[in-house]
């Protein structure tokens, strides 16, 4: 029963740091669009503001879901439950894409930082392509997760 808790409660944090990864570009996005098109000050100021709160808030998920994760990876040890397979090639593929997502993420909110201090957003276009990286990563832990194919 704790391996259960332990899972879902993991998965409720993957869960919410992915929308932030989702999201964070797409706010890079919209601030691109808003320098684009002169948009007033105040929107600027929201959407940066904005940015640094989604980037917090997903370091913070990202946090719970990794403690969570170390628990259910080390939780053999502690709680006696049946894992399956615990470890293999699988998982450390899948850690690896994690690895490149939190990358990601990262390289995200520091562009957000950057833009904040000044430096050029960039354009909308060049934006909306990196939107897309995340859901190719995110296909490719979840295919590693559920077919364990190694």
């Amino acid at each position: 029963m704790a391996y259960l808790w332990t899972k879902s409660i993991h998965l409720l944090f993957v869960m919410a740091w992915v929308a932030s990864v989702f999201y964070l570009p797409r706010t890079l996005v919209n601030l691109a669009e808003a320098t684009e098109a002169g948009e007033p000050e105040a929107v600027r100021a929201r959407l940066l503001l904005m940015g640094r709160r989604l980037y917090k808030f997903g370091h913070m998920m990202f946090g719970f879901a990794f403690l969570a994760g170390l628990l259910l990876w080390q939780g053999y040890r502690v709680f006696p439950m049946h894992f399956g397979q615990i470890g293999g090639g699988w998982l450390h593929a899948k850690l690896g894409l994690v690895a490149v997502l939190l990358a990601y993420f990262t390289w995200c909110g520091r562009w957000v930082k950057a833009i904040e201090k000044g430096a050029a957003p960039g354009s909308s276009k060049k934006w909306r392509l990196w939107n897309e990286l995340p859901i190719l990563l995110l296909f490719g832990i979840i295919f590693l997760v559920l077919a364990k194919p190694f």
